[in-house]
């Protein structure tokens, strides 16, 4: 597989762009029966219901059982996946950068890390448990905002490298204002 591409940093602000891939992958998903659901920024705009800022991505879950069956489906809508991590599936169509983070079950049932040197780690407790989120006419299964907050706060906890960014600070804001709420 071909490495991570350069960033189209001008192209990947195009939110338009962006929300008709979702659609297009939760479409295909739901289709072929195979859970995905939104993380990350594009999880939280579909949470508060608008788009809250640009995104260069756009990131999923899905069960490790389903990364072959994930890889046919966005391979299928033209996409070409690129990258080699056990963790993670990235594909590339256009300027659209998806990344499907996987998810291994732990003898409760419950979501854990499925490899690597966290492998057995369980993810946040109720994270597949959010509300379906909504922009516009799109819906689209979305981790629930508490696990949101709770990844956001331990990213630099687990890489170290990637130090507090000005846009985590600002998503944790706006959902613990609308969880307030």
């Amino acid at each position: 597989m071909p490495d991570a591409p350069p960033q189209a940093a001008a192209a990947a602000f195009r939110s338009d762009v962006q929300l008709a891939v979702i659609g297009e992958v939760v479409a295909a998903a739901g289709g072929a029966g195979v859970p995905v659901w939104l993380r990350g920024g594009w999880a939280m705009d579909f949470y508060l219901g608008e788009v809250t800022r640009p995104h260069l991505d756009v990131d999923w879950f899905c069960w490790d059982s389903d990364a072959e069956a994930v890889r046919a489906i966005v391979t299928g809508l033209g996409f070409t996946e690129y990258g080699d991590s056990p963790a993670q599936r990235d594909f590339l169509r256009d300027e659209v950068d998806l990344g499907f983070a996987l998810l291994g079950r732990g003898a409760d049932g419950r979501p854990v890390v499925p490899s690597g040197p966290y492998a057995g780690a369980p993810w946040p407790a109720g994270m597949l448990a959010g509300p379906l989120g909504r922009i516009g006419d799109l819906t689209c299964p979305v981790i629930s905002p508490q696990a949101q907050i709770e990844l956001k706060l331990r990213y630099p906890e687990w890489n170290p490298a990637l130090a507090r960014r000005d846009k985590d600070r600002a998503d944790i804001e706006l959902l613990r204002a609308r969880l307030a709420a």
